[in-house]
């Protein structure tokens, strides 16, 4: 089969998404799968829209088969992250191809980039620069950059192209047979705040959907639509700030004991976040007072969401299954050959998770904890239980 594989948010799908799918959609005559985030992103923030609203917005724009990448991949960094998508299209066993958007567009140049974090020398320029207190960026690249050069080392300022780092990283640790490309990404720059022909990053696109702003100019029309609609309804847009009191009260009586086992936690960031929540109103008082050259707004963001979910360390070693969110009928074909040749169990309903093991039902149990949680941040709050009821999206 020629199948083309997508790692993604979605947050909302919008035109520069649109153009990676149609992109996917040339080079894979036999379809696209994408392994799409849960209800929680990478940003430590519930996303705009529940995900298998997402995933219908992404079958709608292309996409024929959308898997869901767990929670613990979903909300962490850039290379965990990375670690569990591609781990997730690797052991369906039916792509072949990797494709991504980067700020370079040149696969070569990236996956030089991916072998100099392979290489001793600079791993060891690395924490030579963090022990005399650098940040962990800013040595990773200062240590490529005196090994590799600037052109290489500039690539890890750009936030798609580390993402797309990572993606080659993994590829070469689980020793896959995926090949990777990469598109040049097009619009507006990551995060970025202004908009230009029809581009506008996400960020700025759920600034403009929060403030009630129109984004009609910025999104395919059935991501539109499907947005349009789950206004209407009170599902969308979800909002952090609705989290606040309840993980203002969750911090204030944690003790440091309780973040020994949150993923990313160390240096004694624990102290910094609680003694912050002992003074702060709102939880961007919290990150703005813990926040140090080491630790940004995400990465305390993603800590806090990752201890209040009760995510463990463990729970992003590997994945535990491949679950479907969605497909089309020519998703159904790429799963009928991935029940052939898929490493992991495919679950397709809620029942399917009893016969797994024990860490696939801890982690379908953390996704059931997070989305009674997501329910409450929407305008029109959902009750429990959601996370088994919702049907697969066919289209």
């Amino acid at each position: 089969m020629s199948v083309a594989g997508i790692i993604a948010e979605f947050n909302p799908l919008h035109n520069g998404h649109a153009h990676l799918l149609s992109e996917a959609k040339k080079i894979a005559s036999d379809g696209v799968v994408v392994v799409q985030s849960g209800n929680f992103t990478q940003r430590g923030t519930p996303a705009v829209l529940e995900k298998h609203r997402r995933a219908e917005t992404a079958l709608l724009c292309g996409a024929d088969l959308v898997l869901e990448l767990p929670l613990a991949f979903s909300v962490a960094g850039a290379q965990t992250f990375a670690y569990g998508g591609v781990s997730a299209l690797d052991a369906l066993g039916a792509v072949d191809t990797l494709l991504f958007g980067s700020e370079c567009g040149k696969i070569e140049h990236l996956q030089t980039a991916a072998d100099a974090l392979f290489n001793l020398a600079v791993e060891s320029a690395i924490h030579e620069r963090m022990q005399a207190g650098a940040p962990f960026a800013a040595a990773r690249e200062q240590a490529v950059r005196a090994v590799y050069g600037e052109e290489i080392a500039s690539l890890l300022q750009t936030p798609n192209n580390i993402l797309g780092i990572e993606y080659l990283r993994a590829l070469r640790t689980l020793s896959s047979k995926i090949t990777p490309q990469t598109v040049l990404r097009i619009g507006t720059p990551h995060d970025a705040r202004e908009t230009a022909d029809g581009f506008a990053s996400g960020q700025a696109l759920r600034q403009k959907i929060e403030n009630g702003e129109d984004v009609r100019a910025f999104l395919p029309t059935a991501s539109l639509e499907i947005l349009c609609a789950e206004m209407q309804k009170g599902f969308a847009p979800a909002q952090y700030a609705k989290l606040d009191v309840a993980v203002l009260a969750f911090l204030r009586k944690s003790t440091a004991a309780d973040f020994s086992d949150v993923p990313d936690v160390s240096e004694g960031i624990e102290n910094r976040i609680l003694t912050a929540a002992r003074t702060a109103r709102t939880l961007f008082e919290v990150f703005g007072s813990a926040k140090t050259k080491r630790y940004t707004h995400a990465r305390l963001r993603r800590i806090v969401l990752c201890a209040f979910l009760g995510v463990r360390r463990s729970d992003a070693e590997k994945l535990p299954y491949l679950r479907v969110l969605g497909f089309s009928e020519r998703g159904k074909a790429i799963l009928r050959a991935a029940r052939q040749s898929a490493k992991l169990p495919i679950v397709m309903r809620a029942s399917d998770i009893e016969y797994l093991s024990a860490s696939a039902q801890r982690s379908f149990t953390l996704e059931c904890r997070a989305t009674d949680i997501y329910n409450l941040t929407l305008p029109e709050i959902r009750p429990c239980g959601t996370e088994m009821t919702e049907n697969l999206v066919r289209i």
